[in-house]
């Protein structure tokens, strides 16, 4: 077998963003060059990999049976050039990294600069993704490196807790508790609560469910930025992580809730798996970086 593995890395782009079209973006090909090499492994090893529709493209069941072991070549790649990159220094290597918006807003852009000033040949693939079940997934089936995500995450990922976000109520300008030192938990079922689907809307019901009341839900979306713009027009109230609220630009208030909640963000890496020196350097930078810029006792 003419093993390949740029027609694999490709193969596997492809299989996450679910388009021939995306994957050749992404990567800076062209589509037929991307769909040639996918069809060249097709072709080499007799079996049909991805299905294709109008919506783009899906694992086929021989796909599906080859998908793990077309990752651990990939993934023995990197962990081969990163080794060969130690020996020189770690003066080049790709570090795929799993986040979510609002790390990739506050943390990532200083991590990255830190760590590219010490080490400038690496070369960083971000993947960012609405809800913290699929970064997990990225992180448990080898797609990426390592991936920031919320606490507790699952069995097959080894995780380091970093730091506690705190959960704010967000409220217009004009709300009449902007500038009270709290919110009560009870005026939630007064006001009109903006509520965020996915990764949070289970949390939130928590948040609920422990002192029995429900809140007065007049919208439910799934992205925290709109939810803010809802807010500052004055067409509700809601329950964001202070990370998200700062820096967002828009003109509301956020004030701790009565009953203090937190989310905890940790940084994951597969389980039973020795980290890559790249991916071992990272995660002692995140560590450093945090101490400096975001010191425990200011959050």
């Amino acid at each position: 077998m003419d093993m390949n593995t740029t027609k694999c890395h490709i193969f596997l782009k492809a299989v996450e963003l679910g388009s021939i079209t995306r994957a050749a973006e992404d990567m800076g090909y062209t589509q037929s060059a991307v769909s040639r090499s996918v069809a060249d492994l097709e072709r080499e090893w007799d079996v049909n990999l991805l299905t294709r529709n109008k919506d783009g493209v899906l694992l086929s069941a021989q796909g599906e049976t080859l998908l793990p072991y077309i990752q651990a070549l990939c993934n023995a790649e990197r962990t081969l050039e990163t080794q060969v990159s130690e020996l020189h220094g770690l003066t080049k290597g790709l570090l795929r990294v799993g986040t979510f918006t609002s790390v990739s807003i506050h943390w990532l852009p200083g991590i990255m600069k830190g760590f590219l000033d010490r080490y400038p040949g690496i070369q960083f693939e971000l993947v960012s993704k609405w809800e913290f079940t699929e970064v997990e997934e990225l992180v448990r089936r080898g797609q990426v490196d390592c991936g920031f995500l919320g606490l507790p995450a699952g069995d097959a990922l080894d995780t380091a807790f970093l730091r506690r976000d705190r959960m704010m109520a967000v409220l217009p300008k004009n709300h009449p508790l902007a500038n009270a030192s709290y919110y009560p938990m009870a005026r939630f079922a007064q006001d009109p609560f903006i509520l965020i689907r996915e990764h949070w809307d289970m949390e939130i019901d928590h948040i609920f469910q422990d002192i029995g009341l429900r809140p007065n839900i007049q919208y439910a979306l799934s992205d925290d930025f709109a939810i803010l713009a809802m807010v500052e027009q004055g067409l509700g109230v809601s329950i964001l992580s202070e990370m998200v609220v700062q820096g967002s630009g828009r003109q509301v208030a956020a004030i701790p809730l009565e009953r203090p909640q937190f989310r905890e963000i940790g940084l994951a890496v597969r389980r039973g798996e020795s980290l890559s020196p790249l991916t071992r350097r990272f995660r002692e930078f995140v560590f450093e970086w945090l101490e400096t810029s975001y010191p425990v006792s200011d959050v």
